[in-house]
């Protein structure tokens, strides 16, 4: 958000009004969550174990709370977690296993690749194509391959075919992704996008 705000202003209408997997489950940790355990919003502390630093900054947007609650109260590194495990002296390899905690239950494939790079994608690659044809997304028919010349740039293209009598309109149709990881990948992309020459009918970054 903060490089499209400095970099491409203009472009601001056209992002995704979501906000970023870590946020999301905290505002959801916070609100259906904490009424489920009849918990106040305010006396629950959400922490994000993230690898990127920007998130700690993400965090402070005014857009990151509800009712001037929060979603996340604090991010630390992947890196800053690996300090603390060793300063700790945790070893690994001698704990034993146990299960994840599963307070809102079992979730959908979508839902789990939600928070990988490409996976906002993926996921509403799904539901769009379900939602048109009926039918859940082929994915052997979705051809993800790197793009020549576009560094840590990938791109797929799934083309819509047996739409619903609503959406024949959409039949022939090719949608076109993007997905990249890091700013490097971005500027690329949001350079076409600037020029005009841009395939693509939806980009994640």
């Amino acid at each position: 958000i903060k490089y499209v705000e400095h970099t491409y202003p203009d472009k601001l209408e056209h992002l995704s009004t979501c906000k970023s997997p870590h946020t999301m489950l905290g505002a959801l940790a916070k609100s259906y969550y904490a009424g489920k355990i009849n918990v106040d919003p305010k006396n629950i502390f959400v922490v994000s174990v993230m690898p990127c630093t920007a998130k700690k900054f993400e965090i402070t947007r005014p857009e990151m709370q509800n009712d001037g609650v929060p979603n996340v109260d604090a991010v630390i590194t992947t890196r800053e977690l690996a300090a603390m495990i060793k300063e700790m002296g945790i070893d690994f390899a001698v704990l034993e296993d146990e299960e994840f905690d599963n307070p809102l239950g079992m979730s959908t494939g979508a839902a789990d690749i939600f928070g990988l790079t490409g996976g906002v994608m993926e996921a509403a690659l799904r539901t769009v194509y379900e939602l048109i044809t009926g039918r859940e997304l082929p994915f052997e028919g979705l051809h993800v391959t790197p793009i020549v010349g576009l560094e840590r740039v990938k791109e797929a293209a799934i083309t819509i075919e047996n739409a619903k009598d609503e959406y024949a309109y959409l039949n022939g149709v090719t949608v076109r992704v993007a997905v990249t990881s890091g700013l490097k990948g971005a500027n690329e992309l949001m350079k076409q996008i600037a020029d005009g020459q841009s395939p693509y009918h939806f980009i994640e970054v």
